[in-house]
Parts: structure tokens; sequence; C-alpha cells
């Protein structure tokens, strides 16, 4: 079934801020109501739901240099940056079943990016990256950050702290989901 499009919701009013004229302000409602003007919890939802698949999409066009497939980098993802991993811990992490796990941890091990040790009572295996998953994924994520900051650089001092801010917010509300 082919995605399904948001509806486009007409766009307020904005006039452009006599401190900043690149920057567009919200028109006040006809009442003055400040509060009549604020958008809806789900309409900002929305648009940041939508703003962060297409940064990752565009992102992740970077992820090609790094050989291997985009569900083996984010299982790699998992093991560098959040440590090892039992099986049904990476699965669970990935929201994949055990078996599918199990063939994307089978091509990483092969290429040697990952490895497997058993825990002390020998009855569970923890999964770990290897050194060079850890370098593979650290020289994918600065390819990313890279072409991130590139863009970024064309921003002004005051647009680059407005995103330093909803970063902070979007952390803020990444700890509450």
């Amino acid at each position: 079934m082919p995605p399904v499009k948001p509806k486009k919701t007409p766009r307020k009013s904005r006039r452009k801020n006599p401190a900043n004229p690149s920057v567009l302000q919200p028109v006040p409602a006809a009442n003055n109501s400040s509060i009549a003007s604020l958008p809806a919890a789900t309409e900002v939802a929305d648009q940041l739901h939508s703003a962060a698949i297409h940064l990752l999409r565009r992102l992740r066009v970077r992820d090609r240099e790094s050989g291997i497939g985009p569900a083996q980098l984010s299982a790699l993802s998992v093991l560098v940056f959040g440590g090892p991993k039992s099986l049904g811990e990476l699965a669970a992490s990935e929201q994949v079943r055990p078996p599918t796990m199990s063939r994307i941890v089978a091509s990483l091990q092969r290429a040697k990016l990952i490895r497997r040790h058993a825990t002390d009572d020998g009855r569970r295996v923890r999964l770990e990256a290897a050194p060079k998953g850890v370098s593979l994924m650290w020289e994918s994520r600065q390819r990313r950050v890279a072409s991130l900051a590139k863009v970024l650089e064309a921003l002004n001092e005051n647009e680059k702290l407005q995103l330093q801010d909803a970063v902070a917010l979007l952390r803020q509300v990444i700890r509450q989901l």
C-alpha cells in the first residue's frame, strides 16, 4: 500500500521579522489572541515527524559508502553506541523478530564487524562490535555529520542558535517517548 500523504494545511499568514528579514513570523489572528495563532500539538508533531524522516533519508545516502546495507548498519549502530547486547535485546532494539536479527548478525559476523561472546554461565551469547565495526560506524557517522554541517554553514548565527535550541527541545521530547 503506498504511503498516505498528509493533507497540507493552509499556511498561516506570515510577515518578515523587522530585525531579521530572512526570518518569517506568524501574523497574529484577527482577534489579536496569540493563543489562536499557535499551531496544535498534532500539527507540530506531524511536521516534526515528516522533517525527521526527510532529514534521515537525505543523510542515509551517505551510508552507501559504508559497503553494508541499512539493516546491518542500524544493528551495528546499536552495538557501537549502545554497547553489547543479546540477540533478543538487539532484535527488540531494532523492532524485528529474532530470526530476522539472526540473519543480520550472521552477515555482520562474516564481515568481521561484530563478535559473539558467551556469558559467564555459558547459557547466553552477547554480541559486541568488533574494532572494524566500530571504525566503520564512526566513519559513517562522520560522513553524515559532515554532510549536515556543510548545509548548516550557510545559516546565519541566529538560525544556528535557533537550531541548537530546537535540538535541546527534541532531546526533551525524546526522553518523554
